[in-house]
């Protein structure tokens, strides 16, 4: 689970002047599902160059800005 004030602080760099409790809650179950998703595409990715450990590269690679 992560920080919900790091979640509003998401939204309020996004341009949200105000965000309801029950959507930072929404907001946090959307970025924690996307991020597993994610690493578990990393973990893929540095599987396939035979590493165990999780580079910066492959977490730029399944986001689309490697």
């Amino acid at each position: 689970m992560l920080p919900l004030a790091s979640i509003e602080r998401i939204a309020r760099k996004a341009g949200a002047k105000r965000i309801s409790s029950k959507a930072v809650k929404e907001l946090e179950q959307c970025v924690e599902e996307i991020g597993l998703e994610m690493a578990l595409e990393a973990a893929q990715a540095a599987r396939h160059a035979k590493r165990k450990t999780i580079l910066k590269h492959d977490i730029k690679l399944v986001a689309g800005k490697a």
